[in-house]
């Protein structure tokens, strides 16, 4: 089937290849680093995930790296000459340096060549939020929509995207700087769970701390209750780092609070669990204007 624009998704949307097998789609990945060993994020083709969420389990901390210039070039270059228009959703500015690289090889490309048929839309968002966003950009696709009307709508609804995540193991926030090492440290012993949101700017912040595992499920599906519009036609996805156990638990404890189409238990990606750590857990709806 022809489409009216193709569509270029990265690993941090958190989709699977499985999912993403569709005329005109084009997938780029993040890499991860592990015990001095580069792996591809290639959207669980051959990635083996059990093994790295055993690893994060058992205390690994992997680094993860940005996509750089000449991936983006690779892909970019085949639109020199063509009239086939391509959209990015791209992984938020505010966590990565991949949607400037991305703006960096289409001017280059742009300079030399003139105006390519190329979009690229900050989605400000992460994991299965990102995710979101491209499954409604799929669906459009498919109903015919064009381009216009497809970047119009991610531009009036990427302000309504909420994220509320949890994580089970501070010392991912702490080796990211978000929190210090004392906190990770005391927040451990006496079992404080962290609330986190992503902000208006693409950027995770710490909105509050609770104790205990089953308050912080109880507290992100109450924040999504609060943030949350037109229920009803809404399908909510809601990841997990390995523990998918807990994301069943959160999803019943979500299905007692908001009335909507459909809610979804996912695998959180390894490159997003790289920095989130085993067990972190997150909702993902529209909303009020965040």
């Amino acid at each position: 089937m022809t489409y009216k624009f193709d569509l270029l998704v990265d690993s941090c949307c958190d989709l699977t290849h499985d999912e993403l097998e569709e005329t005109g789609i084009k997938k780029i990945s993040m890499t991860i680093q592990l015990d001095n060993k580069e792996y591809i994020d290639d959207f669980q083709e051959t990635f083996d995930y059990n093994w790295f969420m055993t690893e994060l389990k058992n205390g690994a901390t992997p680094s993860t790296s940005q996509i750089n210039i000449g991936n983006y070039l690779d892909i970019f270059k085949d639109y020199v000459g063509q009239s086939q228009p391509l959209l990015y959703v791209c992984f938020s500015s505010g966590l990565s340096g991949s949607y400037n690289n991305a703006m960096t090889a289409l001017s280059m490309l742009e300079e030399e060549h003139g105006k390519l048929p190329i979009t690229i839309i900050d989605s400000l968002a992460a994991c299965l939020g990102e995710g979101l966003l491209v499954k409604n950009v799929l669906n459009f696709r498919r109903q015919g929509k064009t381009l216009e009307e497809v970047v119009a709508w991610l531009e009036e609804m990427s302000p309504r995207l909420h994220s509320w995540v949890t994580v089970d193991d501070l010392k991912h926030l702490e080796r990211g700087g978000r929190i210090s090492k004392t906190s990770a440290v005391i927040g451990s012993m006496i079992k404080v769970k962290p609330i986190i949101c992503m902000n208006a700017e693409g950027k995770l912040i710490n909105t509050g701390k609770v104790r205990g595992r089953k308050h912080s499920l109880e507290k992100i599906a109450e924040l999504t209750k609060e943030t949350i519009e037109q229920e009803d036609g809404q399908d909510i996805l809601i990841a997990y780092a390995g523990d998918k156990e807990s994301g069943e638990k959160l999803k019943a404890i979500l299905q007692d609070k908001v009335s909507v189409k459909s809610i979804s238990v996912k695998p959180m990606g390894p490159t997003i669990a790289s920095h989130t750590g085993y067990g972190a857990l997150a909702i993902f709806s529209f909303g009020i204007i965040r």
